[in-house]
């Protein structure tokens, strides 16, 4: 393999076959030296909101001074998103270069997910890292990252999602989820249910675990002039000014904030002034991301009902529209019955393209389902197609929102971005 060609390995590597089981990362680090063990590690889980949570947190920690790596997926336009250090995505050289070692050293085929996983922790090594912030791909327990030791174990919330992998109830679901909290470790969670939290829990008291809840533990309040107050495990914070648009981000700031003290019994410092300038400078994209204003076009990344709901509650919380013009493309392992039947009835129409990976949805099934449950639906040739459509029907006062996968996400930033490369305004 080039080793400058990061790409020409992760072509030939399925990036829709999810493996489970730790046995071939495991092996696979044993012959790089264990890299994980020679840095402090965050480990981030959860249905939704953890790659919000891991983006704060790693931003407050390189407010405080640390070399902070950030490992999340999946991407949206190129791979190098999902290894970042310091705000900075890996060089492709160190990528290559890496991934030619991981293909050289592999006694067993690897997966998609495996080989950047080991990726992330090898160069975060090699770049002296301090701490990284690794999130969790799908489930916890048998996922790639969880060869770590991590300083804390965060749980940002639980719901119903891959039930063929994870289980068909919540505290399967749980269960599952729960595999990242370490014996004798520390667990930061965000989950509402009681059922769920009490099954937490009981798995906490038989690992002799710590298990720290929102609401319970600490909690993040919003006042009037639209900064929060953070009550902590050991510390109160005034006046914080969360990046995020939505509410929901509040409960992920107050949780990579919990994280964070429990992440200090370990000697690491962070003031006050790093945790203000962390949570002001997060930027996550595809997070009720603004990517055009007049008319606004909105982006974000909801992928299943209780993300959808969350959007649904932003949407009202920060927009004031005239009609809702929806963009909407989804996995076929998602519950988008459900997905659509909680925004769809707010649009004025909703756009469905094609998405470039296997495992999406048609269009036109989207489109045959809507026409029974009664809401107006398009079918667009390509995602770039559904963009233009949007922007051709939007007048003053309407909002376009793109929602429904990280992988529309991911195309509709390439639309956007081919746009404005070749200059197009974007009502051509």
């Amino acid at each position: 393999m080039n080793p400058l060609n990061p790409g020409a390995y992760l072509s030939g590597l399925n990036i829709d076959v999810m493996r489970f089981g730790l046995e071939a990362i495991t092996g696979l680090l044993e012959r790089f030296g264990f890299p994980q063990n020679n840095y402090f590690t965050l480990l981030i889980g959860g249905t939704n909101g953890k790659g919000s949570t891991a983006a704060m947190t790693a931003s407050m920690l390189k407010e405080a001074g640390f070399r902070t790596g950030l490992y999340t997926s999946p991407h949206l336009v190129d791979v190098r998103e999902r290894i970042v250090l310091d705000g900075e995505k890996i060089p492709d050289r160190d990528l290559g270069r890496i991934l030619s070692e991981i293909q050289a050293k592999a006694c067993e085929p690897v997966s998609y997910f495996e080989a950047l996983t080991a990726a992330a922790f090898i160069y975060f090594q090699r770049a002296q890292a301090d701490i990284a912030v690794m999130e969790v791909g799908l489930g916890g327990r048998l996922d790639a990252t969880n060869v770590c030791s991590p300083l804390v174990s965060v749980i940002t919330n639980i719901g119903l999602e891959h039930t063929a992998y994870l289980g068909r109830t919540l505290t399967a679901v749980a269960g599952e989820k729960a595999g990242i909290i370490k014996q004798g470790g520390v667990c930061v969670a965000g989950v509402t249910q009681k059922r769920v939290a009490d099954h937490l829990a009981s798995i906490c008291r038989r690992k002799k675990a710590r298990l720290y809840r929102l609401g319970k533990d600490f909690e993040i309040i919003r006042r009037k002039d639209t900064t929060v107050d953070y009550y902590g495990i050991h510390r109160k914070i005034s006046g914080l000014r969360v990046a995020l648009a939505g509410g929901h981000q509040l409960a992920n700031a107050a949780l990579a904030l919990a994280a964070l003290e429990v992440a200090e019994e370990s000697g690491l410092k962070i003031s006050d002034a790093a945790v203000c300038a962390g949570l002001k400078k997060t930027r996550w994209d595809a997070r009720m991301e603004i990517l055009h204003t007049r008319p606004v076009f909105l982006l974000d990344g909801a992928h299943n009902p209780s993300g959808v709901r969350a959007l649904y509650r932003a949407l009202k919380e920060n927009f004031s529209c005239r009609r809702l013009i929806l963009i909407f493309a989804v996995l076929s392992d998602k519950d988008y019955r459900s997905m659509l039947q909680k925004i769809a009835p707010s649009a004025a129409v909703t756009i469905l393209p094609p998405l470039t990976t296997r495992r999406a949805v048609p269009p036109e099934r989207l489109a045959g389902l809507m026409r029974k449950m009664g809401f107006p639906a398009v079918v667009a040739g390509t995602v770039d197609e559904a963009v233009h459509l949007a922007l051709g029907m939007a007048e003053e006062g309407d909002v376009i929102c793109a929602l429904g996968s990280l992988y529309l996400a991911g195309e509709v930033k390439q639309s956007f971005h081919q746009m404005n490369s070749c200059g197009k305004s974007c009502r051509a």
